[in-house]
């Protein structure tokens, strides 16, 4: 039985890496199916992603575990991921394009992944969810039982075996100790005003200082609002003669845009982290 699986790894930069690693898949009767690399001048630093293919059922924790002595001689960060499509739980509330999206992706099989979820705050998208056959969990949130549903969520996650929480316009600012739990596997979508134009009504605030882009932003989830590594951003031109529907219409296509792409680089195991920062082999 053959079986394809993904290596990704983060080391200081030197000769002999890429030597090291095509050996040591020589040696284990891999093939590398594709392989990309990105040497960081400033921060001295190599990142690397290959797929690999072998003709027989490779046992990951057991090459994970080989590969221990090459990751230790290097100062490598390592993952072997199974190259099957991940498991994500989609996260909502009010707002349904970024959903709708994620799942015509996920029926088309462009997404990259395999929606198990969706939990929200609200009703409103049950209908779209269980519309698409999938299962739909109301967890409402209030500022005394906001501890409580931060719980009932992170048992979600373990009982989909959610492998990424997605926050398609959840719009609900979770705990530190929630974003902690979540880290490098959560991934939230925000419109690129901020922080420009915060609070209520971002578009009419746009529409009055006559902006002339539109954009959004996907990063990872943290502490700091907003303000996580980001994957992805779209940005769609626009002028004097979008008033703030229009806005919020081409907003809403940027999201969706954003979102979908990140979501995908991040289940193919494409994002690698790095400090505050992000490499992505699109």
């Amino acid at each position: 039985m053959s079986r394809s699986f993904i290596l990704t790894l983060s080391c200081p930069n030197r000769t002999g890496i890429v030597r090291a690693v095509s050996a040591f898949l020589f040696e284990h009767g891999c093939d590398i199916d594709e392989y990309q690399q990105f040497d960081d001048p400033v921060r001295g630093r190599l990142h690397l992603r290959t797929r690999v293919g072998a003709e027989y059922d490779v046992d990951l924790g057991a090459v994970s575990r080989d590969f221990e002595s090459v990751a230790a001689e290097f100062g490598m960060t390592v993952t072997f991921s199974d190259a099957a499509p991940a498991r994500i739980l989609v996260m909502v509330s009010r707002l349904g394009h970024c959903l709708n999206d994620l799942v015509f992706r996920w029926r088309a099989g462009s997404l990259g992944a395999e929606i198990v979820a969706v939990v929200s705050n609200h009703e409103d998208l049950r209908p779209m969810a269980e519309a698409a056959g999938l299962p739909f969990v109301h967890v409402p949130v209030t500022a005394g039982t906001k501890p409580e549903a931060e719980a009932r969520l992170l048992s979600l996650v373990e009982e989909f075996d959610a492998e990424l929480v997605v926050l398609a316009r959840y719009m609900q600012v979770l705990s530190d100790e929630t974003c902690k739990a979540l880290e490098g596997r959560a991934i939230n979508i925000h419109h690129s005003f901020l922080p420009g134009f915060t609070g209520a009504r971002p578009y009419h605030q746009a529409y009055e200082r006559g902006v002339k882009q539109v954009g959004a932003t996907a990063h990872y989830v943290t502490p700091d609002l907003d303000e996580g590594p980001i994957i992805e951003q779209e940005v769609i031109r626009i002028d004097h003669s979008y008033d703030p529907k229009a806005l919020q219409m081409v907003g809403r296509d940027a999201e969706a845009l954003a979102l979908s792409r990140a979501v995908r680089w991040h289940c193919e195991r494409r994002v690698l982290l790095t400090g505050g920062s992000t490499v992505v082999f699109r």
